[in-house]
C-alpha cells in the first residue's frame, strides 16, 4: 500500500465545509430534490461516497455508476448491506489518507461502463476529491454532510482544478515522517 496524499490540519478544517451544493433536510427531502436534480441534468455518471448517501440513493433508485463506501457511518460500524453493482473491489485507505490503491481503483471505474461498487478498508471520505479529479465533465458527485443533508457536486473544470489544489495541499506520507524526524 502506498500512501499518495495525507490531509494536513489546516486543509481538515477547509474540507469541513461543503465542496459542492448542501442540499439540506431530511432522507426523503434530500432524494426527492437528488433524483429532480438527476432527472433534470441527465448526468453521464453519477458517483456516491459514504455508506448512508450510497445506501439511501439505490433505496430511492438513483443507481450511482460507482459507489465508494467505508461500511461505517459517523466513524461506527454500519451494517454491510450488498448494494447492487456489476463490479465489487476492495481497497486499504487508512484515515486521513489517499492510497495509490484507491486512486487506482477510481480511476479505473470511471474509465468503464459498469456498476462499479468501492468498499474501503479504512476511510473513504477524501476519496471525493479524486471521484471529482477522474469523473467525467458534467458527472455528479454525491456525499453526505452529517446532520445536514447531502453535498452533490457537478463536475466541471473549476471542480477539478479546486480538486486538484486541495491534493495539491496534502503532504505526503514521507515528508510528514521526515518533519517528525528533524
Amino acid at each position: 500500500m502506498t500512501i499518495e496524499y495525507t490531509i494536513t490540519p489546516d486543509l481538515r478544517i477547509k474540507l469541513k465545509e461543503p465542496f459542492g451544493t448542501l442540499i439540506q433536510g431530511s432522507f426523503c427531502e434530500t432524494m426527492g430534490k437528488m433524483k429532480e436534480l438527476v432527472e433534470k441534468e441527465k448526468p453521464p455518471k453519477i458517483i456516491s461516497v459514504g455508506d448512508v448517501v450510497s445506501r439511501n440513493l439505490h433505496e430511492y433508485k438513483v443507481h450511482p455508476q460507482l459507489t465508494i463506501i467505508d461500511n461505517k457511518s459517523l466513524r461506527n460500524q454500519a451494517s454491510k448491506e450488498t448494494l447492487a453493482a456489476e463490479k465489487t473491489v476492495n481497497v486499504t485507505n487508512p484515515p486521513g489518507t489517499i492510497t495509490k490503491e484507491a486512486v487506482t481503483a477510481i480511476k479505473e471505474a470511471m474509465g468503464k461502463n459498469e456498476h462499479t461498487h468501492i468498499v474501503v478498508d479504512g476511510e473513504e471520505d477524501l476519496l471525493t476529491l479524486i471521484a471529482v479529479l477522474y469523473a467525467p465533465e458534467n458527472a455528479v458527485v454525491v456525499y453526505g454532510q452529517p446532520y445536514r443533508g447531502i453535498v452533490v457536486v457537478k463536475v466541471t473544470p473549476q471542480k477539478k482544478a479546486q480538486a486538484e489544489k486541495f491534493l495539491k495541499a496534502m503532504e505526503p506520507l514521507e515528508k510528514l515522517n521526515r518533519k517528525k524526524t528533524v
